[in-house]
């Protein structure tokens, strides 16, 4: 393989691995069913999920998972299923 293939196949994992979900503010989840939902589905540490939901808060939305679509639409869907206003977006 030369490297122009090598770099070729590099540049199509990164665009594929672009994504990520957004987590969105809102008037009625609380903060701790924000960080219980993403230490449950996100895989983030206690200290993680408070940061994200600060951030959230905050900021008003806040990136708090990145990966393949493949990877991230089930655990995008089941934040939306329990109340968070969740979305995919492609970087």
């Amino acid at each position: 393989m030369d490297i122009k293939e090598e770099s070729q196949s590099e540049i199509e994992i990164l665009i594929e691995s672009a994504w990520c979900i957004v987590l969105h503010n809102d008037a009625f989840n609380t903060f701790d069913w924000v960080i219980v939902n993403l230490i449950r589905y996100c895989g983030h540490t206690n200290l993680q999920a408070e940061q994200c939901a600060w951030f959230v808060h905050n900021k008003g939305k806040y990136t708090v998972k990145f990966g393949t679509y493949e990877d991230l639409e089930p655990i995008c869907s089941v934040l939306c299923e329990k109340g968070l206003l969740a979305e995919l977006s492609q970087q």
